[in-house]
């Protein structure tokens, strides 16, 4: 739901920028989700980085329970381990393609500009919703964690 909620945004806001109608269009457009995306790349990769080590932990708090858990709690887990080493994967190689100098290359045509930016702009979105379905998921995986070891009925 989280992940197809982004997506529509980041369509949305695509659409809202408009047509890219050359190549000195997307060199701009570029540049300024270049300079967005190194910051957001970072972010993405610290996020998901430390996910993956919360659910280490996760995991040794769930086995040290005196509470008996089903295999939903352990399948959560797994999910969100995928789920965080994708993100962690698609934010390492935005931030690889950020870091090209793309305004340097005289050689490219210039339809070349365009693809690229909505490349880049549609993997930005991308893991941007991979991180916020990611979210969604260890909230779920939590409230299920703590309905197991809390006494009684009264959450």
């Amino acid at each position: 739901m989280a992940f197809l909620f982004i997506c529509g945004l980041g369509f949305g806001a695509r659409q809202a920028i408009g047509t890219v109608y050359g190549g000195a269009d997307a060199a701009q457009l570029l540049e300024a989700l270049s300079r967005a995306g190194l910051y957001l790349g970072s972010a993405v990769a610290t996020a998901s980085a430390t996910t993956l080590a919360l659910m280490l932990t996760l995991v040794g708090m769930i086995r040290r329970a005196e509470t008996e858990f089903d295999t939903e709690a352990y399948t959560r887990v797994i999910l969100i381990a995928r789920m965080s080493t994708i993100t962690l994967m698609s934010s390492l190689i935005m931030l690889l393609a950020f870091v090209f100098p793309v305004g340097e290359f005289d050689a490219l045509p210039t339809d070349w500009y365009g693809l690229l930016y909505e490349g880049l702009f549609a993997a930005t979105v991308l893991t941007v919703a991979l991180l916020a379905a990611t979210v969604l998921v260890v909230y779920m995986t939590l409230e299920h964690v703590i309905r197991g070891v809390t006494p009684g009925d009264t959450l």
